[in-house]
């Protein structure tokens, strides 16, 4: 891609790989796509940091670390098809976009939805359908998903995601209070609708809002 910010993408890979990402797809995606379409103009000459940025309606882009390695949780393989709850900027929709067949994103807030559509399709991201919902709730007309991700903090793991897992299927999503979340892998079992959880590392998201959100409804 030839627009003036490839060297700041190569930077932030060899930054990502330096932090203990692995996953050469994930990295890939990192070093493809143009972040700084997806933050404020006002912000664009911070897009490439490993930071996370405001983008406005008390949302953030998360930190292009804690975005990585989400993806890398997820083991995609580019057959799947994935449910992310919570488009925001659509930047790690995009990303996705590139590691697995099919995206479904949910955004509560109808601004961001359409801002998210608008940059995807301007990009020719095509495998990717971004929905203005409670994504608390998931989205039950696609289920199942070989994997889920959350990009908001929830207080619980809500049962409706695990229950739209396939076997086998992956969530990653970040547990904890409104200050504080464990970034949480969450493998359904192959054989019943158990699930197996494993904590991997301190994050700070915002609120997931909605039913099995921190509030009990899509606000």
């Amino acid at each position: 891609m030839t627009d003036g910010f490839a060297g700041y993408r190569s930077q932030l890979v060899e930054t990502l790989q330096g932090k203990g990402v692995r996953d050469m797809a994930v990295l890939r995606a990192i070093g493809t796509i143009p972040r700084h379409l997806f933050v404020p103009e006002s912000l664009r000459h911070r897009a490439y940091a490993d930071a996370a940025l405001p983008i406005g309606n008390g949302q953030t882009i998360s930190q292009p670390f804690v975005q990585a390695r989400s993806c890398e949780l997820l083991r995609l393989t580019g057959r799947e098809r994935v449910l992310e709850v919570g488009t925001g900027s659509g930047y790690q929709t995009a990303l996705l976009s590139m590691l697995a067949e099919t995206v479904f994103s949910v955004e509560r807030i109808a601004e961001l939805a359409r801002a998210a559509h608008e940059v995807l399709r301007g990009l020719g991201l095509n495998n990717v359908s971004v929905i203005h919902g409670d994504g608390s709730m998931g989205w039950r007309p696609n289920a199942p998903y070989d994997g889920i991700v959350v990009a908001a903090a929830s207080p619980v793991i809500p049962e409706p995601l695990v229950a739209q897992l396939t076997p086998g299927g992956r969530l990653v999503i970040p547990v904890g209070s409104t200050n504080a979340q464990v970034l949480t892998l969450v493998t359904r079992h192959q054989n019943d609708a158990g699930h197996d959880e494993l904590p991997v590392h301190d994050v700070r998201f915002v609120p997931l809002r909605g039913e099995h959100g921190f509030d009990g409804s899509p606000a």
